[in-house]
């Protein structure tokens, strides 16, 4: 079990989630590939090269060149994409394709932080459009995700406006902290690839979970605690256990409302066992 409840004298504290293989056990973006087809937004062969990507990422990750050459691939394939159809096809399949492959022991993380009086944010380089109805789904109270640019037509340009990835996700929370009051010494964090250093590195108490092996590697070095988390579970299958009030998804300001990441893939696919007492 986590900490007792949050003195509330203290400065305020949160926890930080990475979104895909540590909340869920799939990329985010990558599973609305098949609604994306459906919907006329990607051909077969497209279809054909995401699912290599989700094997890609589930046998072990990508390094940043990876990601990199991934990142350009994606904007290029979301180009023109409606904002609107996207947003869309992800509410409608939600449910049936994200709730299956969350894992239990993230969402009992998730709900002891809540319970501790700590607000929960998904860190994430999937698209907003994506992050931020499964950050709902979970009971999330910030979401930060990528973001790419609308023209004023409501489609994709295909350029990105801000990218939640390495760096840019510790900036993130600094700013949130700061503007939320957070302690972040205080603060927990748990991500599964080393591309995520610097987001776990600006908290006290950060937590390798399905850690990627050069997360692996460094948590050793560090002596950061490693999590492995293996069972997804539907959470209406956990129910009354998880119950948690409505809280709606706030999109933190570097959060902006990112948008065709929700093709296949703007999590840029790369980039827990319950922590003890």
């Amino acid at each position: 079990m986590l900490g007792l409840v949050e003195n509330h004298s203290l400065p305020r504290t949160a926890a930080f989630f990475d979104l895909d293989k540590t909340v869920i056990a799939k990329s985010s973006t990558l599973t609305f590939s098949k609604s994306f087809y459906q919907g006329g937004l990607i051909n077969r062969r497209a279809v054909l090269r995401t699912a290599y990507i989700q094997f890609v990422f589930l046998a072990g990750g990508a390094d940043h060149e990876q990601m990199e050459r991934m990142r350009e691939y994606l904007s290029a394939l979301c180009k023109g994409w409606n904002v609107q159809q996207v947003k869309e096809l992800v509410a409608e399949t939600l449910h049936d394709l994200i709730d299956p492959i969350i894992y239990d022991e993230a969402a009992s993380l998730i709900e002891e932080h809540h319970a501790a009086g700590r607000d929960v944010v998904i860190v994430s380089t999937s698209g907003s459009e994506v992050v931020e109805p499964i950050g709902e789904l979970l009971g999330a109270d910030r979401v930060v995700a990528t973001r790419m640019v609308v023209g004023d037509d409501g489609c994709f340009t295909g350029e990105v406006e801000y990218y939640a990835y390495g760096p840019t996700k510790a900036e993130a929370i600094r700013e949130l902290a700061a503007a939320e009051g957070y302690d972040l010494s205080r603060c927990y964090a748990y991500s599964d690839s080393a591309t995520d250093l610097p987001m776990l590195q600006t908290v006290g108490h950060p937590y390798a979970v399905n850690p990627d092996r050069a997360l692996r590697r460094e948590a050793a070095v560090r002596d950061w605690p490693v999590l492995l988390f293996n069972r997804p579970v539907r959470l209406k299958q956990r129910l009354p256990a998880f119950r948690m009030p409505p809280r709606p998804a706030l999109v933190a300001a570097a959060a902006f409302g990112a948008a065709a990441a929700a093709t296949a893939g703007l999590v840029w696919y790369a980039s827990r066992r319950r922590q003890p007492a």
